[in-house]
C-alpha cells in the first residue's frame, strides 16, 4: 500500500541515517523530500505546512535524549502519526455494527471482511443485509459469507421486503439475538441524499448500534472529509473503514483528510481477498512505511494463523537447511503474502538486501509444490549444505524435477534471504541501530515460543 510513498520516506530515513552531522540545512533537505512524498500522495497542503514547521521547530530546538540522527527520525516518525491521526479502538466484545457508505465504497464486501476479522478473533460475527435497493447486494454478501461460514440474514422471508428495511434490520437482530456481534450492511447511494440520510438516521435511533463504521474509498482523496461529516453529523460515526488501499496514490489523502474530522480510521481495506483487510494502528502504518517494520502486527498474524507445532523454534537455532526452508515457508503461507510479512520486518536495520520484484515475493501452493519436488531431486548433502548448488547440479536438480534451472535458482535466493533474515532476528543483531526497536531485542525463537 502507499508504496511510492513508502519508498520515498524509507529513502529519506536513509538519508539522515548517513548523514555526518544534523544541522539546519540538513533539516531543511529532509524537510523538502517529506513534503514533495506527502503532496504526491495527495496529502492536504495545510497539514504539510503544519508538519514541516513541527519538524523543523522539534528537530533543531527539542531537547535530544537519543542521537541527534535518531532524535530526527524519531520526530519525523511521531509527527507523521500526528497528521493521520490514533486508530480506533474496536473492543472484542458483543456488539452490533452499522455499516454505511456511498455505493462504490466499498462496503458490502468490507461488512463480509469485518466479519472474518472477528471469527478469527475467536468471535461468533453474523451479517444482516438491509440495502434492498440494490439487486446484487444480497447475492453478493450472501456469497461472501457462504466463503466463511458466517451466518447471512436478508429478510428473504418477510413480506414486501422493499418497503420494509427497518423489519429486516429488527428481524435479523433477533435471529442473531446469540451471536456476539451483528453487522448491519446499510443501503449505499450514489451521493449524500436525504432520504439516504434519514434511513441511516432511523436505524441507528432504533437499533442503537454500539459501533457505526463509515466506509470511504481511498481513491477520494482529500474529499474523504467532505463525506465523514456528513455522515458524522447524521450518526455519529465512531470508526471508519479506508478501502482499496492497495490501489490509488490517494491513500495518504483520504487518511490525513479523516483525521481532521471527529472519526478515526479502524481498519483499512488493502486488497480485494477476504482476509485482505487490517485493524488500523497508526503506529504500526507509519513504522512499515518508514521501513522500520511492525512486530506487534506480524506477532499478531502468526498468533491467529499458526499452531506450536508449524514453527520448528529449534531448527532455527543451528544451521539452516532447505528442508526448513520448506517448513518455514508453509508456516509463512498460512500468515500471509511474503511481502506483506517482510513489511513487517525492521529490515533497514537488519541489513537485509530485499531487492526483490513483486515475483520473488509471490510463495503460492504451485511453487511451494514445484520447491518440495525440487527438494526430492536433491541429495541428502544438497538438503544440508545449499551452497554447494550451482551449474552442473542445479542442471541435474531442474531435469530430476520438471522444473528450470532459473526457478532452481529462485528457491536457492529465497533461501538465502530466509538464512539471512533468521540469522539477524535469533540473534537480535542489527536492532539496536533502528530508533524506537531498541527495546525489541527478544530473538524471533522466543517470541515464537511466546505464541499461544
Amino acid at each position: 500500500m502507499l508504496e511510492r510513498l513508502s519508498s520515498s520516506l524509507k529513502e529519506t530515513i536513509r538519508k539522515i541515517a548517513k548523514a555526518k552531522r544534523i544541522d539546519k540545512q540538513t533539516v531543511d533537505e529532509l524537510v523538502r523530500d517529506i513534503q514533495r512524498a506527502l503532496i504526491q500522495a495527495d496529502v492536504k497542503i495545510s497539514l504539510v505546512r503544519e508538519l514541516s514547521g513541527r519538524i523543523k521547530e522539534r528537530a533543531l530546538k527539542e531537547k535530544m535524549v537519543l542521537n541527534s540522527r535518531e532524535h530526527v527520525i524519531k520526530v519525523v516518525y511521531e509527527e507523521l502519526i500526528n497528521i493521520i491521526g490514533r486508530g480506533v479502538e474496536v473492543p472484542l466484545v458483543a456488539q452490533k455494527i452499522m455499516m454505511v457508505g456511498l455505493h462504490g465504497s466499498g462496503k458490502t464486501s468490507s461488512c463480509a471482511k469485518l466479519a472474518r476479522y472477528f471469527q478469527k478473533k475467536g468471535l461468533k460475527p453474523a451479517v444482516i443485509c438491509a440495502d434492498v435497493y440494490r439487486p446484487a447486494a444480497s447475492d453478493q454478501l450472501r456469497q461472501l459469507c457462504d466463503k466463511i461460514g458466517v451466518p447471512f440474514y436478508d429478510g428473504a422471508n418477510l413480506p414486501d421486503r422493499r418497503k420494509g428495511v427497518m423489519r429486516i434490520v429488527k428481524a435479523g437482530v433477533k435471529e442473531f439475538e446469540k451471536y456476539d456481534v451483528k453487522i448491519i450492511d446499510t443501503a449505499g447511494r450514489h451521493a449524500l441524499e436525504e432520504d439516504l440520510i434519514n434511513e441511516i438516521r432511523d436505524i441507528e435511533k432504533r437499533i442503537k448500534p454500539e459501533r457505526r463504521f463509515l466506509i470511504l474509498d481511498a481513491s477520494i482523496g482529500q474529499q474523504a472529509s467532505v463525506q465523514a461529516r456528513a455522515f458524522d453529523d447524521a450518526i455519529g460515526i465512531t470508526g471508519i473503514v479506508i478501502t482499496k488501499m492497495d490501489g490509488t496514490a490517494k491513500g495518504g489523502g483520504a487518511l490525513s483528510a479523516v483525521s481532521e474530522t471527529n472519526s478515526g480510521v479502524a481498519f483499512i481495506g488493502t486488497g480485494e481477498k477476504i482476509d485482505d483487510f487490517e485493524k488500523f494502528e497508526s503506529d504500526g502504518f507509519i513504522s512499515q512505511l518508514l521501513g522500520m517494520g511492525d512486530i506487534k502486527s506480524l506477532i499478531e498474524a502468526a498468533e491467529e494463523s499458526l499452531k506450536p507445532e508449524d514453527i520448528d523454534v529449534d531448527s532455527l537455532k543451528g544451521k539452516f537447511t532447505l528442508k526448513d526452508l520448506y517448513k518455514q515457508l508453509e508456516a509463512v503461507r498460512k500468515i500471509g503474502p511474503m511481502k506483506k510479512l517482510i513489511q513487517m520486518l525492521p529490515l533497514g536495520g537488519l541489513g537485509v538486501d530485499i531487492d526483490f520484484d513483486d515475483s520473488m515475493y509471490q510463495v503460492t501452493e504451485d511453487k511451494l509444490k514445484k520447491f518440495k519436488v525440487m527438494m526430492d531431486s536433491m541429495t541428502k548433502e544438497e538438503l544440508n549444505e545449499p551452497k554447494i548448488i550451482a551449474g552442473s547440479r542445479s542442471k541435474r536438480i531442474a531435469k530430476g524435477s520438471g522444473t528450470t534451472t532459473a526457478e532452481v535458482n529462485e528457491l536457492m535466493k529465497y533461501h538465502r534471504l530466509m538464512q539471512k533474515m533468521i540469522k539477524r532476528l535469533t540473534t537480535g543483531r542489527g536492532m539496536g541501530k533502528i530508533p524506537m526497536m531498541k527495546g525489541m531485542k527478544m530473538p524471533m525463537g522466543k517470541m515464537m515460543k511466546g505464541m499461544k
